[in-house]
């Protein structure tokens, strides 16, 4: 019998099983089966190379153009040149050596083959350098139920060393010889695929790898979508029944203490969302069970506030709180935000602090030895009753009195296992409340929010007092003039006393960033990203001489970071050229324009993140995007996504249908190969809510799952040992 279990190895023989193994890591027959195609192409249908993007690894069907052989400059031999083409746009592959003499004789004009390998640029067109292929020959099939299988060709993903092909083959030679699934082992209960109306698992399996038709294809999809939302919603079910037993330190409000003194000194009136949320937060962090919040709001609609009045109720019940910040910069920008904020209720213990008051403490991994000391006995003491702080917070020596809460600002700059670490500060037995925030809820944080693990809360209105931002493309490639326009705007606004921050992708301050240089004849052409040291060089010797300039970046020592933020506060440094350390947190209320130099290299969370640091006074703001690529590519049509909307939302929901929902139970981030390989939360929202109810009765009558076997093979299969961990700390 050859069973899910088999090892690859004993069906397909060493050669294939170790492709397998090493560039996908399929390991047993399952696997290979639960390797769902990405999509599938009709034989005889080109695939449209206008949606091909830079860099990503393609497997496309086109018919052959046009071929040439010609001398490589300065080597020995030849390379060959073909075009391919889907009928409207071209594709240009190149070979080199060997290579070229097998694609020379195969690639003849006219003829239609599957091409496989990575979308480069040279000489400003798109390129496959040293493609694999396979010819497409007409088949001669014995009837015509064959026929019609073999107009659908499954393109899987694939890897180096084994192509979507090379699967096909593969699947026809296990399934041939596969005992299938009985009845009795589907792992999906009998009354839910009745009243689904999903079809067995043996049924589906065979249909999603060798279909005869679009409708078999779609219901086959169907059942593995259910069986991956049963599994998700399963284990995030498990998981939220187990924190809910966890206890978590109660912090309930105290009247007529810090925070109520806070709220009296307001010279503003809190946002409606800013009362709403901040009084869901106060229920929460109340209570004697874990707050798990997610808190996502537009840059500058006031989270801050509402983490700190949280952290003041915390405070106020005799607890600490902790803010967790992604980088030095942005660590020292909130304390001395919080303490302008807090005042006197900052000063506990000091001359002039106020009569309910406490200590807020800064701990950073740059302070010198009696700095860290100071630091560390306020906090073991509990006389920091709100401490900020980088990964210097989550090291072993630093141990907290009674914490209370944990806000993690920024989340998906921070590994799960730095969280955790964090959260373990709490005293032994009990789990602090944590407040996540983000400004743009990236791909991870809308999978994990849709899949029901998070309670979520948005904060969708802008405080008053804001100003417009305003963003604007700079499409070199058509207009390169408006380069020059870029920077005479620049010195218009420092004209009126306002600064203007530049954006890089890398520093250049000499670290190895941009990798071997790979071979003329088949490189693309793609300039290496800009860099502050050099941007800032140019700038300050051409378009912005005369300007007071100066470069911020994380390889800077953090006083030599702290000094350059606090003179550009002070408005003292006009032009700010900086890297994405400035990406959150920094408020300079005078800074009006910011250019982002090599915008198509920047997410578009990043971007949007990025344009907040602008536009924060009562001047309107000026985000101006720079770009090489041509029009008429994905990439562009992503930054004018950007410049037409402000709506950080609608943002995410781009940045998810562009980068996909990564791997939402595992350490994998975005775009990376996920656990889900057929669920997806763009087209699947509704089988998830229902897969949610579902399992959510199910653990609720057997928490371990003793009675459903089928249903913990399924969480066991998706949850192997590191997601299982992951979803454990997550």
């Amino acid at each position: 019998m050859t069973t899910f279990d088999e090892k690859l190895v004993s069906v397909l023989g060493k050669k294939s099983a170790d492709a397998l193994e090493a560039g996908l890591g399929l390991l047993t027959v399952g696997d290979l089966l639960r390797h769902y195609p990405r999509r599938y192409d009709e034989r005889g249908k080109l695939t449209e190379i206008a949606s091909l993007e830079l860099g990503e690894h393609v497997t496309v069907q086109a018919k052959v153009k046009t071929g040439k052989k010609r001398a490589m400059k300065n080597r020995r031999g030849y390379m060959f040149e073909a075009t391919i083409t889907d009928g409207t746009n071209e594709l240009q592959l190149v070979f080199f050596g060997a290579p070229a003499h097998a694609a020379e004789t195969e690639l003849l004009p006219g003829r239609q083959a599957m091409f496989a390998g990575k979308v480069g640029r040279f000489n400003n067109k798109l390129q496959l350098a040293h493609p694999d292929f396979e010819v497409l020959k007409d088949e001669a099939p014995e009837s015509s139920a064959d026929r019609f299988a073999q107009a659908f060709i499954p393109v899987y993903p694939a890897a180096q060393g084994i192509q979507s092909w090379n699967i096909v083959n593969c699947v026809k030679q296990v399934l041939d010889i596969w005992d299938g699934v009985p009845e009795a082992a589907d792992p999906l209960p009998e009354h839910l695929r009745k009243a689904r109306s999903l079809m067995p698992l043996e049924n589906a399996l065979r249909a999603i790898h060798r279909p005869d038709s679009w409708a078999m294809i779609t219901l086959a999809q169907q059942r593995l979508k259910w069986d991956e939302a049963m599994a998700v919603q399963l284990a995030l079910a498990q998981r939220r029944q187990s924190a809910g037993a966890r206890p978590a330190p109660a912090c309930p409000k105290r009247p007529d203490e810090i925070l109520d003194a806070f709220d009296a000194r307001l010279p503003f009136t809190l946002t409606k969302g800013q009362r709403e949320i901040g009084d869901q937060i106060a229920h929460d962090v109340s209570g004697v069970h874990p707050m798990n919040r997610l808190l996502q709001g537009e840059v500058g609609s006031g989270k801050t506030m509402v983490a700190l009045r949280a952290m003041l109720q915390v405070v106020d019940a005799g607890r600490q709180a902790a803010m967790l910040a992604p980088t030095e910069v942005l660590a020292a920008q909130h304390a001395r935000s919080l303490n302008e904020m807090l005042g006197d209720l900052a000063q506990a213990g000091q001359l002039g602090g106020a009569e309910h008051a406490t200590r807020l403490t800064l701990l950073t991994g740059s302070m010198n030895a009696p700095q860290r000391k100071k630091a560390m006995l306020e906090i073991v003491s509990g006389e920091a009753g709100i401490v900020v702080g980088t990964h210097a917070l989550i090291q072993d020596k630093v141990t907290f009195a009674d914490l209370g809460l944990v806000v993690v600002d920024e989340q998906h700059r921070f590994g799960v296992e730095q969280r955790d670490a964090l959260r373990g500060r709490a005293r032994e037995g009990a789990s602090p409340h944590v407040l996540v925030m983000t400004a743009t809820p990236i791909p991870r944080t809308v999978a994990m929010t849709v899949y029901g693990d998070l309670t979520v809360s948005a904060l969708r209105e802008l405080p008053q007092g804001r100003s417009p931002i305003s963003t604007s493309l700079v499409p070199l490639a058509e207009k390169p003039q408006w380069l020059s326009r870029a920077w005479q705007r620049i010195h218009e606004e420092v004209a009126k006393g306002h600064q203007v921050y530049v954006v890089c992708p890398r520093i250049g301050d000499g670290e190895n960033e941009d990798g071997p240089e790979p071979p003329k004849e088949d490189a693309s052409d793609r300039r290496p990203p800009l860099a502050v040291v050099d941007v800032a060089n140019r700038l300050s010797e051409g378009p912005l001489r005369g300007l007071r300039i100066e470069i911020l970046h994380g390889r800077l020592p953090a006083d030599d970071k702290d000094a350059v933020m606090r003179s550009f506060a002070a408005n003292e440094v006009q032009v700010l050229v900086a890297t994405t350390v400035i990406e959150v947190g920094v408020n300079v209320p005078n800074a009006t324009v910011m250019v982002i130099m090599d915008a198509d290299r920047f997410g578009v969370s990043q971007l949007h993140q990025l344009r907040g640091r602008v536009g924060r006074g009562s001047a309107p703001g000026l985000c101006l995007l720079v770009t090489e690529m041509p029009d008429g590519t994905s990439t562009m049509e992503r930054l004018r996504a950007v410049e037409s909307t402000l709506d950080g939302f609608e943002l995410a929901q781009l940045d998810l249908e562009l980068r996909r929902e990564g791997d939402i139970l595992g350490a994998a981030q975005s775009g990376s190969r996920s656990g889900l390989k057929m669920l997806s939360l763009l087209r699947d929202e509704e089988v998830i809510r229902e897969a949610r109810v579902e399992a959510q009765q199910v653990v609720e009558a057997d928490p371990d799952l003793t009675a459903h076997p089928g249903l913990a093979g399924l969480v066991a299969g998706l949850l192997d040992e590191e997601r299982a961990e992951y979803l454990e700390k997550a």
